[in-house]
């Protein structure tokens, strides 16, 4: 079956969101030009490589190319609407390329399907017949840079950590290996100092 590559050159929206409580909830990155929209799943730690690796992409086109890029946006850029409904998932991420198209003076992310063999790189970023299906998405700096933002803020609107080990806390309680396996409820009272122990 022919390769599918879903392209867009001037998205109306190109955002991170979830479904779900946190928790549990699904990763999806979606983008939308005039009647049609893209939805794919991937993990938590996929965007926030992916937002990450935007900004430095940017701090990089800026230095080298001299590019117009933002350092930061506004909140009024940030778009905090919800993913569109219903959520389709067209296919899971397995591998995302990034890239500067010099050309069209855009940031380029693609997103490939999760296969069962290893992706050769040169079908990332790339219009080969062969190779898993792909999102190819191109942004304005600015846009970019207001992707990351978002998506940033959408990983981290998660559990809240745990003060001692980081890890995430759940509504039910949390088993913490810091203070080995003990579950903290309301009625314990403040926690015990480390010295007191």
């Amino acid at each position: 079956m022919a390769r599918v590559i879903h392209v867009f050159r001037q998205p109306d929206r190109f955002i991170a969101g979830t479904v779900g409580q946190p928790g549990d909830r699904t990763f999806y990155l979606q983008a939308s030009e005039n009647a049609r929209t893209v939805s794919v799943a991937l993990e938590k730690q996929q965007v926030s490589v992916l937002a990450e690796r935007i900004g430095s992409l940017l701090d990089e086109i800026n230095r080298r190319f001299g590019a117009d890029v933002p350092e930061t946006v506004t909140d009024g850029e940030v778009d905090t609407d919800p993913l569109d409904v219903p959520v389709e998932e067209e296919f899971r991420v397995g591998t995302m390329g990034l890239g500067w198209d010099a050309e069209s003076r855009a940031v380029v992310i693609e997103l490939l399907a999760v296969t069962e063999t290893e992706v050769d790189e040169a079908v990332v970023l790339d219009d080969t017949e062969e190779g898993p299906d792909a999102v190819r998405v191109f942004l304005t700096p600015s846009e970019a840079r207001a992707f990351a933002e978002r998506a940033d803020r959408v990983v981290n609107a998660g559990r809240k950590p745990c003060p001692l080990c980081g890890e995430p806390l759940d509504p039910a309680g949390h088993v913490c290996p810091r203070q080995n396996g003990y579950r903290r409820t309301d009625e314990d009272g403040p926690a015990a100092a480390a010295d007191d122990v």
